[in-house]
C-alpha cells in the first residue's frame, strides 16, 4: 500500500535546482542559463535545471572519452563492475518513493504506475544487466586444426543516450544498464520536461562508486545539447527513444560526423485487434482501455488503434466506454488515480487538435475529447474514444501520444491485417482471439516488434523491445540489448 501521508509530505517538499553531472561534479550551464521545470500537476514552476550549451555537452563527452580510454571503468573485470552497479541499484531502491514522487511532479504519471514503472523498474534493469555481464562468454570458432579463431566481446566506447519524458528512469536504465555493465562510458541527455530523476540517480551512481566521467548527464534543449552529442566525433554509439523527425536528424548527424552507430526507438501507432471469438470481451475491453489510457496515453507501445470485428463492434465499444468511464483521471499523487496528467501544455494542445480534426471530419467522439480539471492549472484530458475512423485518417496514421483511441471496424482477418500493417510504424500490436491458428497467423503477418495475444502490455525484461519500419531499429531489454554496446573482435591465430 502506498502511504498517502508520506506522499503528501513529499508532494510539498522543495526541489533544489538541478545541475549537470560532468566528470563527477555538479555544474551549472557554462553560460549560467536555466530552464524552468513546469509541473503538469498544477502548471506551477517546480524548480530549474541548466539550459545546457554545446560547450557543456563537449565537456561531458571529453570526460566520458577520457574515462573510457584510461580504463577506470572499461578496464575493470566484469565482476567488479557488477559490484558497483548492484550497489547503485540498492541506493535507488532505498529512495524509490522519493524518486517516484519527484518524477510524478516532473512529468505527471500516476503514482501507482510511476513507482513500479520508474524507480523499481530502474532497479530491476540495473540488477539484471549487472548480474548478466560476467556470464557473457566469447567464442571459439570451428576452424581447421591449423588455426584458432577467437571472438572477443569488447565495450563499444562512449555512448550518447537521449531519452524521452514519459518514463525517464525506465527507458533511461534500459540504456544505462547494459551500456555501463558492458564497460562503456555514457553521456546522457534527458528530455527537457523530465530531467530531475535522472539527475538524482546519476548522483547515486557516484555514491555507489561509479568512477567520475563514466556517467555524465547534461540537461538542455534537444537542438543544442542533443545535436552536439549526435554530431560529436567522440561518440561511438548513439541511442535514442523519441519522435521520428528527431530520429532522422540523428541519422543525418551520424552520416555527417563519424558514422557512429545509431539505434532508434521511434514510437508507434499500435493496432489492437479484437476478433469476435475473443475469449472474454469484457476483459479485453478493460485491458484495452488501460492499454491506451494509462499514463494518459503517453506510452510508446500504447494500443492507439482499436480494430474491432464488425459483428461485435457496437457491443465492444460499449464495454470499452464503460471501462474508460470507470478510470479515475486526476491528481497523479492520489494512489486511487488511474490516469494522471498530460506532460505539458504543448502536448495537451496537440492531443486536442487531433480530436478537433476528427470531429470536423464527422467522426463520432464517443466519450471524452476535451480538457478537464482546468481549474487546477494542470494539464488533464478525458479518455477519448473516436469511432467511425477511416484507416487513412490522420488520427489512425500518426502517433498522438495522448489518451485518444481511434476505433476502426473490419470484416475479415485479411482486412484486419491490411489495416494493422497500413501505417509507417511497427512497434507493438495485440490480437484477441480464441483461435490458436489465427493467433499464430497474425503473429507472423503483423509487422511489429512485439505482438501480444489476449493481453496488452506486460512483457518483462526477459524479452526484447524494438520496432520495424519507421518505429526504429535495435532492441532495448533482454540480453539482446548488449548487442548495441559490445563490439565483436576476431582473433585469427595460425597454429
Amino acid at each position: 500500500m502506498l502511504d498517502q501521508s508520506r506522499i503528501d509530505a513529499l508532494r510539498d517538499a522543495p526541489v533544489a535546482a538541478g545541475a549537470h553531472i560532468i566528470d563527477g561534479e555538479s555544474r551549472p550551464a557554462s553560460d549560467g542559463a536555466t530552464m524552468e521545470v513546469i509541473s503538469p500537476l498544477d502548471g506551477a514552476v517546480l524548480t530549474t535545471v541548466p539550459k545546457g550549451t554545446a560547450t557543456d555537452a563537449e565537456a561531458a563527452i571529453a570526460s566520458a572519452r577520457a574515462a573510457f580510454d584510461d580504463g577506470r571503468w572499461s578496464g575493470l573485470a566484469p565482476a567488479a563492475r557488477k559490484k558497483v552497479l548492484l550497489k547503485w541499484a540498492d541506493l535507488i531502491e532505498a529512495e524509490a518513493l522519493e524518486l517516484a514522487v519527484l518524477g510524478v511532479r516532473d512529468n505527471g504519471t500516476e503514482i501507482g504506475m510511476a513507482l513500479k514503472a520508474e524507480p523499481l523498474t530502474a532497479v530491476a534493469n540495473i540488477r539484471y544487466y549487472a548480474e548478466a555481464i560476467d556470464k557473457l562468454y566469447g567464442e571459439i570458432a570451428p576452424t581447421a586444426p591449423d588455426a584458432l579463431g577467437l571472438v572477443h566481446r569488447e565495450p563499444a566506447g562512449v555512448v550518447g543516450a537521449i531519452v524521452p519524458w514519459n518514463f525517464p528512469l525506465m527507458i533511461g536504465t534500459w540504456k544505462l544498464g547494459p551500456a555501463l555493465a558492458a564497460g562503456c562510458s555514457v553521456v546522457l541527455k534527458p528530455a527537457e520536461t523530465a530531467s530531475l530523476t535522472l539527475l538524482r540517480i546519476a548522483e547515486l551512481a557516484l555514491d555507489a562508486g561509479l568512477p567520475p566521467g563514466v556517467l555524465n548527464v547534461v540537461t538542455g534543449e534537444g537542438h543544442v545539447v542533443g545535436a552536439a552529442i549526435a554530431e560529436s566525433m567522440d561518440i561511438d554509439v548513439l541511442v535514442f527513444t523519441g519522435s521520428g523527425p528527431t530520429g532522422r536528424r540523428l541519422l543525418e548527424a551520424s552520416a555527417k560526423s563519424n558514422m557512429k552507430r545509431v539505434y532508434l526507438e521511434l514510437g508507434g501507432k499500435s493496432p489492437n485487434v479484437v476478433f469476435a471469438d475473443a475469449p472474454d470481451l469484457a476483459e479485453a475491453a478493460k485491458v484495452s482501455a488501460a492499454g491506451i489510457f494509462r499514463n494518459s496515453g503517453q506510452v510508446c507501445v500504447a494500443g492507439s488503434r482499436l480494430l474491432v470485428e464488425r459483428s461485435i463492434h457496437d457491443e465492444f465499444v460499449d464495454l470499452l466506454a464503460e471501462a474508460a468511464r470507470k478510470m479515475k483521471v486526476g491528481d497523479p499523487l492520489d494512489p486511487t488515480t488511474n490516469a494522471g496528467a498530460v506532460n505539458s501544455q504543448r502536448q495537451l494542445d496537440q492531443n486536442l487538435a487531433f480530436v478537433d480534426e476528427a470531429r470536423a471530419q464527422g467522426r463520432e467522439i464517443r466519450i471524452g475529447g476535451s480538457r478537464i480539471l482546468e481549474e487546477t492549472g494542470g494539464y488533464y484530458m478525458a479518455p477519448t474514444i473516436v469511432t467511425g475512423v477511416a484507416p487513412t485518417d490522420r488520427l489512425a496514421q500518426q502517433e498522438i501520444f495522448g489518451p485518444v483511441l481511434a476505433v476502426i471496424p473490419f470484416d475479415t482477418e485479411e482486412e484486419a491485417l491490411r489495416i494493422a500493417n497500413g501505417t509507417d510504424y511497427g512497434l507493438a500490436a495485440a490480437v484477441w482471439t480464441a483461435n490458436l491458428s489465427r493467433a499464430h497467423r497474425m503473429i507472423r503477418k503483423i509487422k511489429a516488434g512485439v505482438v501480444h495475444v489476449n493481453t496488452y502490455g506486460g512483457a518483462d525484461l526477459t524479452v526484447p523491445l524494438g520496432g520495424v519500419k519507421q518505429s526504429g531499429n535495435g532492441h532495448d531489454k533482454s540480453l539482446h540489448a548488449f548487442d548495441k554496446y559490445l563490439d565483436l573482435k576476431t582473433a585469427w591465430i595460425k597454429l
